[in-house]
């Protein structure tokens, strides 16, 4: 075995491949084994897409021991090489490796051409016709088949120093033959179409094909990524005009006249439409454009002809309502249900304890009462099983309202439901509405019909959403349609301290920071980081279970501003499955890039998946887990290379292959919170992020909690948190858009 040492102890391995294992057709996981240059027997496993018996390879990669396999090469990449004598071609042919040509006509394909057969099969597969049993269209599907699989080896080979045979595999699915010339002639074109593709690693293929700083493809390139990164990075749904020059500008290192130059050329070509908002020159992806636009004009329509109900019949069914249910409703929640039934479009929008829950459940009531179809929905699936625990009602994701669908061509998001196929009901109340981002609020208004009543419910002070834009206070702020705000705090909740000290903190007010607080907020104070850690840890093992009869895996939830630093959700993930989850003999395990996931860890998926296939007992077998949904591992089976996760009774089963969708969950951010509720919640106090730490982020966090807050670390940030009522900027025209539509 040929082998020279890399950085990392990474090794380089010359071999032939002996025997195919295992392959995944889908996405190219492969087991095999190889015969290395001095005749050792090695076990490799990783994505090497199209490898057959035969075929001669050189694999980059590292040994790792296998508990159950032993040793083996778990390869980073590869590259594969042609049978060059007669013996392992015939090998090669007679594996099955090329479509149509099994051991018997292999045997005759060699013994014909010999040394000539793959170019035989390339560049005349005619001549094929020559030998028994060739016809003229098997000849030239053989033919197609191997130009394919040679096609592959050219990318992979090509794309080695650059990407994972993953991604080499994406790059040839979509540009077939092509994707060489491509990748040579203008690399670019690969982070704006291929998942996984960056735009610095599109530059680092430039620069080694010697591709020009000023090549215009570059430059397009480059304004296309600075709109793109600060939409998926910091929310915006446009960047000022003058803004884009400079920072592209900056990051291409040339002269902003090419940049104007370039935004001419791609708003020519429809890549980017370039208007005014807010009396500014403003530069749109056109997607988002068209988004914006649509939300406004949709709204309106909603806004003119949905259904309505006459104020007159309005006071006699909230009467009805109050007598059936023995509840009654204050001032404010009468004007909040009439103007609901009034209008066609109406937000709801207030903290907690405000009696959105109460409002809700009485509008239902009386739609239902006139025949109205109610359908209600929520942006997660935990908000939606939040909602439809306190109302009584189904609820659903409105991913799944919609029927979403992932696109395997291109890897993008396709709703079924549309304007051709919309949703039926005359009704949709959506619940947590700040956490719609802008493309999500287009889908919805999208598979509605403009008689709908669409009624908003959320709260303007929680986070932005993760994705583009600020929907929902864009649209509070407006001031354009129906709005009522919820201030007033009912006695029972006047009671909770957790209540009281959220409405405090949206406020302003500072909050008495002693270390005890009330029966249902508690403040935890500790010197340090280290101290800090120590007391979540030990809260999480022992105080919070013995007392309240929780654990991190039915109730307690540690809640961290931030990913990163000495109480970031990472760190703490690492220590809570040290201590409560640790290593055994009797728990298989799965280490994946920094992660170990272990049989008994709690995980969370950080991606929708609408094809992940799940059961659950008693129920049809159905599809779909979505970003933040929480589960536990249940399995992890090293033989079939699967990791099973229970998801509130719902086993859904991964491959190995799959594992960038799951991440430990014994913390979790704030923003991963939004639209849950959990019984116990555990905030770490510590210093990061000065953006991190805000009012509004610190209201988030301490609404996520149902029964008990409780914050361990410096006390002085909580007061400085509420203070810092800074809120990251993001440029959004919605609410430009909405004062002016005419």
């Amino acid at each position: 075995m040929n082998q020279d040492s890399f950085e990392n102890n990474e090794i380089q391995v010359n071999g032939t491949i002996e025997k195919i294992v295992y392959q995944n057709e889908d996405n190219g996981y492969t087991v095999c084994r190889v015969v290395t240059e001095d005749l050792n027997d090695l076990t490799a496993v990783g994505i090497m897409p199209y490898l057959c018996a035969g075929e001669m390879v050189t694999l980059y990669g590292k040994m790792v021991f296998n508990s159950k396999y032993g040793e083996q090469l778990s390869v980073e990449t590869y590259e594969k090489t042609l049978p060059s004598t007669e013996t392992a071609i015939l090998t090669y042919l007679s594996s099955g490796s090329v479509k149509g040509i099994g051991k018997l006509l292999a045997s005759r394909i060699v013994k014909k051409y010999g040394l000539d057969t793959f170019d035989v099969i390339e560049n005349n597969p005619l001549w094929l016709c020559e030998i028994k049993g060739m016809t003229r269209k098997k000849a030239l599907d053989i033919s197609e088949q191997f130009k394919m699989q040679n096609g592959i080896r050219s990318v992979v080979a090509f794309c080695r120093d650059f990407f994972s045979p993953n991604v080499s595999m994406q790059i040839y699915s979509k540009y077939g033959t092509e994707s060489l010339d491509l990748i040579k002639q203008n690399p670019y074109v690969l982070c704006q179409e291929v998942s996984g593709v960056s735009f610095e690693k599109a530059e680092e293929i430039a620069r080694s094909v010697g591709i020009k700083k000023k090549d215009p493809n570059r430059i397009n390139a480059g304004v296309l990524y600075v709109l793109a990164y600060n939409r998926e990075q910091n929310g915006h749904v446009y960047i000022p005009y003058d803004k884009l020059l400079t920072a592209t500008a900056s990051l291409l290192e040339c002269e902003e006249s090419l940049i104007a130059s370039s935004l001419e050329t791609l708003s020519d070509i429809g890549k980017v439409v370039i208007t005014e908002v807010n009396n500014e020159r403003a530069v749109y992806e056109t997607n988002m454009y068209e988004d914006e636009k649509y939300v406004v004009d949709k709204l309106d329509l909603i806004s003119k002809y949905g259904i309505r109900i006459d104020e007159k019949d309005c006071e006699p069914l909230i009467k009805m309502v109050q007598a059936s249910s023995a509840i009654k409703y204050s001032p404010e929640q009468n004007r909040a249900i009439t103007e609901a039934l009034e209008n066609g479009v109406f937000i709801l929008t207030g903290g907690p304890g405000t009696g959105k829950t109460t409002i809700t459940k009485a509008m239902i009531s009386i739609l239902e009462s006139f025949g109205a179809n109610v359908a209600l929905c929520a942006p997660t699936g935990r908000a939606a099983k939040r909602m439809e625990e306190a109302t009584g009602y189904e609820t659903k994701t409105i991913h799944r309202l919609l029927e979403a669908q992932r696109d395997e061509l291109n890897g993008e998001t396709v709703f079924l439901k549309n304007q051709d196929y919309p949703i039926e009901e005359d009704v949709l109340i959506v619940d947590e509405s700040s956490m719609i981002d802008l493309p999500l609020m287009a889908a919805l208004l999208r598979a509605v019909n403009k008689t709908i009543k669409l009624i908003f419910i959320g709260d303007a002070n929680q986070l932005p959403p993760v994705g583009p834009g600020y929907v929902f206070q864009d649209i509070v702020k407006s001031d354009r349609y129906n709005t009522v705000e919820l201030t007033n705090i009912f006695r029972q909740s006047q009671e909770s301290m957790i209540v009281v000290n959220a409405h405090s903190i949206n406020d302003g007010e500072h909050l008495d920071i002693k270390p005890v607080h009330g029966n249902d907020f508690f403040i935890v104070s500790r010197p340090d980081d280290e101290s800090t850690m120590n007391a979540i840890i030990s809260l999480c093992e022992k105080g919070l279970k013995e007392k309240y009869k929780m654990s991190v895996f039915d109730g307690i939830q540690v809640i961290s501003p931030s990913r990163k630093g000495n109480c970031g959700t990472e760190a703490i993930c690492a220590r809570l499955q040290e201590k409560l989850n640790p290593y055994s003999e009797e728990k298989r395990e799965k280490k994946f890039l920094n992660t170990t996931f272990r049989v008994g860890d709690k995980v969370m998926q950080n991606k929708n998946n609408y094809s992940l296939a799940w059961k659950k007992e008693g129920e049809a077998d159905g599809e779909g887990v979505f970003n933040g949904d929480i589960g536990v591992i249940t399995a992890i089976s090293l033989k079939e290379e699967t990791i099973t996760v229970d998801y509130d009774g719902r086993l859904a089963e991964y491959d190995f292959t799959m594992l960038d969708e799951l991440e430990l969950a014994y913390a979790i951010t704030v923003h991963k919170s939004q639209g849950s509720e959990y019984p116990i919640i555990v905030i770490p106090l510590y210093r990061t992020s000065p953006r991190l730490l805000t009012r509004n982020l610190l209201y988030t966090a301490v609404t996520r909690a149902k029964n008990i807050v409780v914050l361990v670390g410096n006390p002085d940030l909580i007061n400085k948190m509420i203070d810092n009522n800074k809120q990251s900027k993001r440029y959004t025209g919605l609410q430009y858009r909405l004062e002016h539509f005419e």
